[in-house]
């Protein structure tokens, strides 16, 4: 049980599609850098495709935060770690990822790989302590 003043961690369990809303909202709100797939058919479709890829952190039943842990057969991948601005340095993030990679050695994922904005301090803080390696010699192609 919790003392008086102190934060229990969060709940993380799947999204719903009830939760799109509030899951676009909080990127917006967290500064997550915007793309082409930040809509609620791309969510939309990401739950039907994989409804256990989507994640999010609940406290007091408002989202604060949320991870994409996805599968591919052959490497999983870490996207969208995000944490509400009001609820960072409380271990959300950590609980997030812990549930990823938890989520992704479910799966049969034994490579792991991370998309982290480069200009994102922040981001690029938590990762460099979470003891996954950087691997800054590699680059990144996208299209749309």
């Amino acid at each position: 049980m919790a003392s008086p003043g102190s934060e229990q961690s969060p709940t993380v369990r799947a999204a719903r599609a009830d939760d799109i809303t509030a899951v676009l909202a909080l990127w917006a709100a967290a500064g997550a850098e915007p793309t082409h797939t930040d809509d609620p058919h791309s969510l939309g479709a990401l739950l039907g495709h994989d409804p256990g890829a989507l994640a999010v952190a609940e406290a007091d039943g408002t989202v604060v935060g949320t991870v994409i842990a996805a599968w591919d057969g052959w490497r999983g991948s870490v996207y969208r770690l995000a944490v509400a601005p009001g609820h960072r340095r409380r271990g959300v993030a950590g609980v997030l990822l812990a549930h990823a990679e938890a989520r992704l050695a479910a799966l049969g994922a034994v490579r792991l790989q991370a998309t982290v904005v480069a200009t994102d301090a922040p981001a690029v803080g938590f990762w460099g302590a979470t003891g996954w390696e950087r691997q800054s010699a590699r680059l990144r192609f996208v299209q749309g």
